[in-house]
């Protein structure tokens, strides 16, 4: 029996990878919110992974607030920083691997082409400057680890589709940023990617997103062409749309790694979301 221990397993990927597992009567998921588990309190976090020995520790817990990690950014550290620091510490003392989940964040976002897992970071803002500081707590504490970078994440949750899929119910138009780029990236894909590593030894950092590359407000345009909603999108540049924390104008990842190291696909972005609207109710 291969026990994963999944932090903040009632969030979107959370939800996505006991959804993947839910029929392998091999595989227990021991899930834990906040509430469960403290992954900021090292004493906690030992004791925890000392009574349900895990096979592995996939960290999905994070303070995702980007223009609250602005304001609380000793929170954001702890949980974006130690909280990794603690469970990677754990692994290494109970012989379990470390999967944790970071962000294109740690990048400046402004590149020209998809970062590669050998470019290096450049956080602009305390949400990618304490993702990658758990990055880095995990290199030096765990002995067997994962790292996936990921981007635009939506799945069983509170989503951009979902707030699209809103508006549009409540309004004509909608004004959508449209000079940032990225790769919308459905949780069900990511759960699939994590698990072509977790019972490897491919170790490493890999970049995690679906294939392509579009703006949100192309986003928001396929979306609405999916579910035929009569909605105009108005293109907004960021400066339209002031926010506290700067966002990447560029988020594209290479899943350079992944295709290097593994026979496991992304798919494109547009089948991804075709599948996951095809399975919503709205």
């Amino acid at each position: 029996m291969y026990k994963l221990l999944i932090t903040g397993g009632n969030g979107q990927l959370g939800r996505a990878i006991n959804n993947l597992y839910k029929d392998r009567e091999d595989i227990e998921c021991i899930n834990t919110d906040v509430d469960d588990l403290d992954i900021t309190d090292l004493e906690s976090v030992l004791k925890f992974v000392e009574e349900c020995k895990p096979y592995a520790i996939v960290n999905c817990a994070a303070h995702t607030a980007v223009d609250l990690c602005e304001d609380q950014v000793d929170l954001a550290y702890k949980i974006n920083a130690i909280g990794p620091r603690n469970l990677s510490i754990a692994a290494s003392k109970y012989g379990c691997k470390m999967m944790q989940i970071s962000t294109d964040y740690v990048f400046a976002g402004d590149a020209t082409k998809p970062y590669t897992e050998f470019d290096t970071p450049n956080p602009q803002g305390v949400y990618g400057a304490s993702k990658l500081a758990g990055e880095n707590f995990v290199k030096e504490f765990a002995n067997r680890y994962f790292i996936i970078r990921t981007a635009w994440l939506y799945g069983d949750g509170k989503n951009f589709v979902k707030t699209m899929l809103r508006l549009a119910s409540e309004r004509d138009e909608i004004g959508v940023v449209c000079d940032q780029v990225g790769s919308p990236t459905s949780t069900v894909e990511l759960a699939k990617a994590m698990d072509a590593l977790l019972f490897t030894d491919n170790y490493g950092t890999f970049h995690g997103t679906c294939e392509g590359v579009c703006s949100w407000a192309d986003f928001s345009e396929e979306i609405f062409r999916l579910t035929n909603k009569n909605v105009k999108v108005n293109r907004l540049t960021s400066d339209q749309y002031p926010a506290k924390a700067k966002r990447p104008a560029y988020s594209v990842l290479d899943n350079y790694m992944f295709k290097l190291t593994t026979d496991f696909m992304f798919a494109d972005w547009h089948d991804a979301l075709k599948v996951y609207l095809e399975n919503l109710e709205y």
